[in-house]
């Protein structure tokens, strides 16, 4: 099979499931990934014939696209902030909103040397390397319940050159944390409701861990709780917490973390102007 001849498989196999703008992102990032070769490249070497496995391997991406399995899947990466990150089923995809979070706290603590940081349910450790790639001589731990998640975290701060402390607790269980330690507690808890499934794409439910993705409807804000009350222990005076959050619960989250005992607390709104970022100082 030929370049060209590719391209036309490409398009012809999934025109049914996605839009063509998006067919064509997924062709250039697997020709980039699979060929090395970039749009121009495709064009100027279109006749170029597929070695045997790569035909194959084109043909096992097109059949995974069509069941809606999430590209980052099948390439097995995705780009967060800038680094490059590993994903696989057992950690969520990164999302722009959480870059969004990240900025926050690098913005606020620009300048500031060894700060103490904690990421709970850090999953990938999107989160925590890329603070500890941006905040200076900055000392990170990042926790989550999931050994799974913690094996693809490790790889992550390995491949990115990020040290970070890595503990596997459920944190709704954790009661012993060292005491005023932290200059900044951050989390992106699981929060969607179970109510809200019918707004969550058909390929997120079919194949990202639900485990990092949903609460109880009776009890959504649980995880906002322990982690905030670990925080009022745990962080100096001073400190700050941030959140990622439900945005159809930015009141009721924000209520939360006032009744816990913190005055300073925002609310901040995404690209997509919805409020899904919390900032709190003890």
């Amino acid at each position: 099979m030929q370049i060209q001849q590719l391209k036309k498989y490409f398009f012809e196999e999934l025109q049914a499931v996605f839009p063509e703008t998006e067919i064509n992102t997924f062709y250039h990032w697997l020709l980039e990934d699979f060929l090395q070769m970039k749009p121009v490249d495709a064009i100027l070497n279109k006749t170029q014939r597929l070695t045997e496995e790569e035909e194959k391997q084109f043909k096992s991406a097109v059949e995974r696209l069509k069941k809606q399995e999430p590209i980052q899947y099948i390439l097995g990466k995705t780009e967060f902030y800038g680094y490059e990150f590993t994903v696989n089923p057992s950690v969520l995809i990164p999302r722009p909103e959480t870059e969004e979070l990240v900025d926050w706290i690098i913005k606020d603590h620009q300048g500031e040397k060894h700060l103490q940081v904690v990421d709970f349910c850090t999953g990938s450790a999107c989160i925590a390397v890329s603070l500890s790639k941006n905040l200076w001589q900055s000392q990170v731990t990042a926790v989550d319940v999931s050994p799974q998640a913690l094996e693809v975290a490790q790889v992550n701060a390995k491949n990115l050159a990020a040290e970070i402390n890595f503990i596997e607790s459920d944190v709704l269980q954790l009661d012993d944390f060292p005491k005023n330690q932290y200059d900044v507690i951050v989390s992106n808890p699981p929060y969607v409701r179970n109510l809200e499934k019918v707004e969550i794409k058909p390929n997120v439910l079919k194949y990202e861990p639900e485990i990092a993705l949903f609460v109880a409807d009776e009890d959504p804000l649980v995880f906002y709780q322990k982690i905030t009350e670990i925080a009022k222990t745990s962080l100096k005076s001073g400190g700050s917490l941030y959140f990622e959050i439900n945005q159809y619960l930015a009141e009721e989250t924000k209520a939360l973390v006032e009744q816990i005992g913190f005055t300073k607390v925002t609310l901040k709104k995404d690209i997509f102007n919805n409020f899904r970022m919390l900032k709190a100082t003890r």
